[in-house]
């Protein structure tokens, strides 16, 4: 398998489970008509990329593409401590063609900030008017870019280059399977109570490591015996959305939220308005969202070697996601 191909299929299966639906492919339209408009000098500085992969933080980092891929090793971060390392075990001996981070380096981090839209869709999702929803995140979405702003993008991808490893991250194509897959989840199984919601989340094998590594799914705003009501999954979407949108989310009927972490801030909001949150654990969604993924890969043939962070769990025979495709 070339690295060109891994990668279209990652912008595949996100496209495939966007919570935007059709929306995902309107937006291509709207950049390929902005690109058309722009002049030449603005063209030579554009990311073509964005004209098919409407996920910014989802990039080829580095590698031409025309690799032919055996053997990857993949973590939720894999920084240039981790680039060391796969180094490291090539000199032994060990077979590893590129690197897979599930989080964004390089102008894949840089540009995070514009994947942060989708937000507003999954606040309409449950019924929040999405001129609010935007409203919300406009603010964010520009706080998030100008904290981006300083930060060492290229470290890690510099320590590739220079070990002539390839490299790429999938950030929000995982993130989507994630989301798709508590979804679909929560809307074919019976729930009541916060406990119950915990209990189905613990039926997973990546939440099941999670609780053994003391970073399981917790509650963190609520108590277990209160009723669930509509839930909120936020397991996708860049980073944390607004501060602001608790309030609308619960004007919109939403009970409780779960999502992969949260800061105290997010979490007094949350309290304030009544709604419960239960954090399902970072490393273990994020694990969970890219373990789909790489299932499609292994299916290519590939052989992965999880690190980083990364709990494998091997679905062969998980037939849902595929029926979707």
């Amino acid at each position: 398998m070339k690295l060109k191909e891994l990668y279209q299929l990652a912008v595949e299966m996100g496209k495939t489970f966007d919570p935007r639906g059709d929306e995902v492919n309107r937006l291509l339209d709207e950049r390929q008509k902005e690109y058309d408009r722009m002049n030449d000098d603005e063209k030579a500085f554009y990311d073509e990329e964005n004209l098919t992969n409407p996920y910014n933080d989802t990039r080829i980092l580095f590698g031409e593409g025309e690799e032919v891929i055996k053997s990857a090793i993949c973590g939720i971060d894999m920084e240039t401590p981790e680039i060391l390392l796969v180094d490291r075990l090539r000199e032994k001996g060990r077979r590893i063609d590129m690197i897979i981070s599930h989080h964004p380096e390089g102008s894949a981090q840089a540009d995070l900030h514009n994947v942060m839209h989708v937000q507003s869709d999954m606040m309409e999702g449950v019924g929040v008017p999405i001129n609010i929803a935007e409203g919300i995140m406009e603010d964010r979405i520009s706080e998030v870019k100008r904290g981006m702003m300083p930060l060492n993008h290229q470290r890690a991808v510099d320590a590739a280059r220079l070990l002539d490893i390839p490299f790429m991250c999938v950030h929000s194509p995982a993130d989507n399977l994630v989301s798709h897959y508590l979804e679909k989840l929560f809307a074919e199984t019976p729930y009541r109570t916060v406990q119950d919601v915990i209990d189905l989340l613990m039926d997973i094998p990546e939440y099941q490591q999670a609780r053994r590594f003391k970073a399981g799914p917790t509650i963190v705003s609520g108590d277990k015996k209160r009723r669930a009501g509509k839930i909120f999954l936020k397991m996708t979407g860049g980073t944390a959305g607004s501060v602001k949108s608790y309030e609308k989310l619960a004007a919109a009927g939403v009970g409780t939220i779960i999502g992969m972490h949260m800061t105290d801030n997010h979490r007094k909001a949350a309290r304030d308005n009544h709604i419960n949150v239960i954090i399902a654990g970072h490393m273990a969604s994020d694990s969970l969202g890219i373990n789909l993924f790489l299932d499609e890969v292994e299916k290519k043939g590939l052989e992965i070697i999880p690190a980083a962070g990364l709990i494998r769990v091997k679905r062969d025979g998980f037939e849902t996601l595929r029926a979707n495709m």
